[in-house]
């Protein structure tokens, strides 16, 4: 009967210590898998900055551009506000077609 005790003892140490192990190798794996995602997004910001720069550059362009084609600078910039309003509203309304994509993009990046 002493056999069976330490039998049964040794066994609920060993699961124990299994669980143990494996909530800390899930821990470890979703640390992983964060640090992966935010590190290709940390890495990928100069390029986004540079990006965001030159569309700022091309529009200020694009604006005094139309604002000499119609006689007035006011009118270029006007007009260029006027499209990324009409922009703006249309993602809005398609912003659930987007969404859901990126979630399963991103969890698909955690996941693998």
């Amino acid at each position: 009967m002493e056999g069976k005790l330490k039998y049964i003892d040794s066994l609920i140490s060993s699961a124990e210590s299994y669980t143990k192990t494996s909530i800390e190798l899930f821990k470890l794996k979703a640390i992983d898998r964060i640090a992966d995602v935010v590190s290709d997004l940390i890495s990928s910001l100069p390029f986004i900055i540079a990006l965001i720069l030159f569309f700022i550059t091309l529009n200020f362009g694009i604006s005094l551009w139309l604002g000499a084609v119609l006689g007035k600078d006011y009118l270029g910039f006007l007009a260029v506000a006027g499209f990324y309003l009409f922009a703006g509203i249309i993602l809005y309304l398609i912003k659930k077609w987007i969404k859901k994509p990126l979630n399963d993009s991103i969890i698909n990046q955690m996941l693998s």
